[in-house]
């Protein structure tokens, strides 16, 4: 039987120091404080279900070691009380440095966040070829975070970690990527590259996942506890969140939606398959479509939409398929993990034809229909740095753990 790689950025159960009992709780809290951004403390035991006795103690720890700090929270309009208000605590901006990374075909966009999330710069790092080695493609994601630190008047030695986000069918709890569009060949142990060449941690993760991740952290899923984000470009992604935790599958490999079979005769998908959904539907897929079939040189699909309103049919059948595709894979999301809510996330602010009125209403027709509300459906358009800021947030909340889990260490 193959057993998975070991990441050698894991930790070895046979060094560790006996377990704190004190660990699971701080975490809680730090996890608390990050999503509600400014919190008390007898906020913070109501939600985590901790006495307020132990979270005076941990908070005083985290305290001391510089994570989180104290605030006094805005007044609330109509609120008639006197005195001193509470004292509240949020987390350290400056405590952490963290960059998150998106490899793409021709760039790797570096945005570089504070530990609360803050944005402190971005930087796109032009890579030589759409494909590379493993080795190469670790050595370019270095170089890329080196001259973000230098763009922004930062040090690599202060990053306290890297968050790198790619396509493709990505293991995140160990850095093992089975494939990706990215590199040249399968099964790179990209974790083992890159914890030769950096100074700091590295979390590596499927792209749609770390999108998926932000929104949870900073965005529309924010106190949602079971939500799904598809993302939309050049392929299509799904990041899934059950239980407030995201679920990556067995292998690493879970919620590979653009890669569900929609027609086994169908086009050729980049991952080398027949009729996946993304050959249908993914910006790659439609611009081949759009050219193939009018023998122009269609370059986005703002272009494809503009031409479809200027009357060109093909280009029209070609987008009205796409959106039945589309809507026919909403539905069936909903109809397995009938999630709470479902988050579209783009890059351009200009609506993209898959999120069109007419396909959100096609899904409401797909998905099983019971006395009560179908799940919400939204757009979320995030900029360019998408999927960098999703990296980032992985990179934050995966560091914010190992800071935690080292305090308990360090009175073991």
């Amino acid at each position: 039987m193959n057993s998975r790689p070991v990441s050698p950025l894991n930790d070895d159960p046979a060094v560790l120091p006996p377990v704190d009992p004190r660990g699971s709780g701080r975490a809680r809290v730090m996890r608390v404080i990050r999503q509600r951004g400014s919190i008390a403390r007898v906020d913070i035991a109501r939600l985590t279900g901790i006495s307020p006795a132990t979270v005076t103690a941990i908070t005083a720890e985290l305290l001391t070691e510089g994570l989180i700090e104290r605030t006094l929270p805005e007044a609330r309009a109509g609120d008639a009380r006197r005195g001193r208000p509470r004292e509240a605590l949020k987390v350290r901006g400056a405590a952490r440095l963290v960059a998150g990374l998106k490899v793409s075909r021709l760039s790797i966009t570096v945005l570089l966040v504070d530990f609360e999330g803050t944005e402190l710069g971005s930087y796109d790092h032009p890579r030589p070829a759409e494909q590379s080695t493993g080795p190469v493609l670790a050595d370019e994601i270095i170089a890329a975070t080196e001259a973000a630190c230098a763009a922004h008047g930062r040090r690599m030695a202060d990053v306290s970690g890297i968050g790198v986000g790619l396509a493709g069918h990505v293991d995140g709890g160990c850095g093992h990527v089975h494939w990706s569009s990215a590199l040249l060949e399968r099964n790179v142990d990209l974790g083992t590259l890159l914890a030769t060449r950096a100074p700091c941690p590295v979390f590596i993760d499927n792209d749609a996942n770390l999108v998926a991740k932000a929104e949870h952290l900073f965005g529309k899923g924010r106190h949602i506890g079971n939500f799904l984000v598809v993302t939309i470009q050049h392929g299509i992604g799904l990041g899934v969140v059950i239980d407030g935790a995201l679920y990556r599958g067995a292998r690493g490999c879970g919620a590979e939606f653009g890669h569900t079979k929609v027609d086994l005769h169908g086009p050729e998908c980049q991952c080398g398959q027949s009729g996946c959904l993304e050959a249908y539907t993914g910006e790659y897929a439609l611009l081949r479509a759009a050219n193939a079939a009018t023998g122009r040189s269609f370059t986005s699909v703002t272009a494809l939409s503009e031409a479809a309103l200027a009357g060109s049919a093909e280009v029209a059948t070609i987008l009205d398929q796409a959106g039945r595709y589309f809507a026919m894979g909403l539905a069936n999301l909903v109809n397995i993990f009938d999630p709470d809510q479902i988050i579209l996330a783009v890059e351009s602010a200009a609506q993209h034809p898959l999120c069109s009125d007419a396909v959100l209403q096609q899904v409401a027709d797909q998905t099983v229909q019971v006395d009560a509300p179908l799940p919400e459906i939204c757009v979320h358009s995030w900029g360019d740095q998408m999927w960098a800021k999703g990296a980032a947030a992985y990179g934050i909340e995966q560091i914010s753990d190992m800071s935690v889990r080292q305090l308990g260490r360090a009175e073991a």
